[in-house]
């Protein structure tokens, strides 16, 4: 099956991963563990894989290769959304050699 990776450089990856899981899976089946650092996130165009290392959160999606850019825009655009504050950024890699998509936090900051 076609699979696309990114590896988000963050020293928080256990609580992105733990808060994309929590808030997927109120639509989806999701789950994370605390104990061994991985979850899954299942949906109806594949799935995707969350692992937390000490330096980054690495994700994997696997799906048809129709499915793919919307699987890495799902769990991108939250992820990075979730992560606003420290910048974090998505940049997708597919198994083929190709680029996927690349997401950051665009948005201007609020003047305070």
């Amino acid at each position: 099956m076609p699979r696309s990776e990114a590896r988000v450089a963050t020293d928080r990856s256990a609580r992105y991963a733990k808060q994309l899981a929590a808030h997927m899976g109120r639509k989806i089946q999701a789950d994370w563990s605390e104990e061994t650092g991985h979850g899954t996130l299942v949906f109806g165009a594949g799935t995707a894989t969350l692992e937390a290392a000490p330096d980054a959160l690495l994700l994997a999606v696997e799906g048809e290769t129709e499915n793919l850019p919307g699987l890495e825009d799902v769990v991108g655009r939250h992820l990075v959304r979730f992560g606003a504050r420290d910048e974090l950024v998505v940049e997708w890699r597919r198994d083929n050699g190709e680029a996927g998509l690349v997401h950051r936090n665009d948005e201007a900051p609020a003047e305070g």
